[in-house]
């Protein structure tokens, strides 16, 4: 029952499918046997994909029809395939079974077919968006049976209000574009009558932007930039949690899912603007640029420290993918403001901790990796209820030109003078007359802020249980 044989433009095609890979096996080609025997007959491939890549299986009038995504090279990116052929006329009842027990193992048992609204921003990154959904993303979702409910944002802030006004019914909110439109997403959710029902809503983000960490963060650097990998988890991904904070400027709060950075890369983001054109090359000429300068970030930095050495905070990153709890966390060390340690007895009865020393920046988020060039936060953990912090003390301009060597891999984790902590809460006051603060790759006020873990509830889809991109490297050499 896990097999069928199609007639497929004269060539005899065998399609069957294990608990794990779905398989197109030419048998016949213009007649004959296809054999490896050289000089004979010409030789028909095998495929062989992952079960998860099939989209779609079905049949109608004794014609079979499956779509699923491949990848033609190691380093290629996914594409959508079509095999379809015919049966014999007494075989058609049992390739409508076949189809349907292909696609029961391909969805393991759920509905290919999602109620999906999708906002796609035409004008982001390279300003492709809206080809990209049309030539890559959309065929995927139809194939599936997919209702789809599509609006290209035409403004600054219309995702905000998209989302605030939005219906509860959709399986999932599909974002074509990069992070700055899932910010919109989520303030504008943020913003609902129901909100705690519009947080659970799963979304999907489908990179086209210029930075695209969120999706990096679900799907891997193999998978991260590729639309239709990303399209694929629209319809197999499973909902993850993930803590999301709650930024605050006196009167004024919103939502921030990624990132908040003040000094040189906060710098970089908006003064690389203009090259949005180049994708996220634009944040390595940036740095560059920056490194050059090399301005200094006078800024009032306090912490509800929880964790802060590095060993340990691996060892809990490799306790939770395998499945097991973290270790507790340690006491911060003598760098700290000796009047200001946190009590870890309780996290209730945490303070506020000052960190004393100048400082270049100061980069606090979740999610491994901010940019493909950039695996700022190796160690973040999606719920843990916790914000990692990277200070970057005052260091030499070489020494901070080294540390792009190995930058998308994490290395400079481990920079002594790249200050790491996790912390519950934390707050930052400029010093400066004027500087840049940025929330999510949006600019923001240059005002003293507050910013808190608001644990659980953000939620995307995801192929795993957790970030995807591996943290491997133990020291600024990269050895592993």
């Amino acid at each position: 029952m896990n097999q069928v044989l199609i007639d497929s433009q004269g060539v005899s095609t065998l399609l069957r499918f294990t608990d794990a890979s779905f398989f197109v096996e030419p048998t016949t080609l213009d007649g004959h046997k296809s054999s490896c025997c050289a000089g004979i007959y010409k030789e028909v491939k095998c495929t062989e994909v992952p079960l998860r890549n099939v989209v779609s299986a079905k049949s109608t009038s004794g014609a079979v029809e499956v779509q699923y995504l491949v990848r033609k090279g190691k380093e290629t990116r996914l594409n959508l395939v079509v095999i379809s052929g015919t049966v014999q006329g007494e075989d058609d009842a049992r390739a409508k079974k076949w189809c349907e027990a292909l696609l029961l193992v391909a969805y393991q048992g759920a509905n290919p077919s999602k109620n999906l609204k999708v906002l796609v921003n035409p004008h982001g990154g390279k300003g492709k968006g809206r080809s990209l959904y049309i030539s890559k993303v959309e065929p995927i979702l139809l194939a599936a049976g997919c209702t789809l409910d599509v609006t290209y944002t035409t403004h600054g802030g219309h995702a905000i209000e998209i989302a605030r006004e939005m219906k509860l019914g959709y399986d999932a909110l599909v974002v074509v574009s990069g992070d700055g439109l899932i910010h919109e997403v989520l303030n504008g959710i943020d913003q609902h009558e129901h909100r705690d029902q519009a947080f659970c809503i799963p979304i999907a983000p489908i990179p086209t932007g210029s930075g695209n960490g969120m999706s990096l963060n679900l799907l891997g650097l193999q998978d991260g930039l590729d639309v239709c990998a990303a399209a694929l988890n629209v319809l197999k991904g499973q909902p993850l949690k993930t803590d999301l904070f709650s930024f605050t400027q006196g009167d004024s709060r919103r939502i921030s899912f990624m990132s908040q950075t003040i000094g040189i890369t906060a710098d970089i983001d908006i003064e690389t603007e203009h090259l949005r054109w180049m994708g996220d090359t634009r944040f390595i000429i940036g740095y560059i640029r920056a490194v050059i300068a090399r301005k200094l970030c006078p800024i009032e930095l306090s912490m509800k420290v929880v964790e802060q050495d590095k060993s340990r905070m691996m060892d809990a990153l490799h306790a939770r993918r395998a499945g097991e709890s973290p270790g507790p966390s340690s006491l911060p060390s003598s760098f700290l403001s000796d009047d200001k340690k946190p009590d870890t007895a309780s996290s209730s009865d945490e303070e506020w901790t000052r960190f004393n020393r100048p400082i270049l920046w100061m980069y606090a988020g979740q999610g491994p990796f901010v940019s493909r060039a950039l695996m700022q936060f190796p160690v973040s953990l999606a719920d843990d209820g916790l914000i990692d912090i990277s200070v970057q003390e005052i260091t030499s301009r070489r020494a901070l030109l080294r540390g792009m060597d190995g930058a998308e891999e994490g290395r400079t984790y481990w920079i002594n003078t790249n200050r790491y902590f996790k912390a519950s809460a934390y707050r930052a006051r400029p010093l400066a007359p004027k500087g840049t603060l940025v929330v999510d790759g949006e600019q923001v006020p240059f005002e003293e802020f507050q910013v808190d873990v608001l644990n659980g509830l953000g939620t995307f889809l995801s192929p795993y249980p957790y970030y995807a991109p591996e943290f491997l490297v133990r020291d600024i050499y990269g050895r592993t």
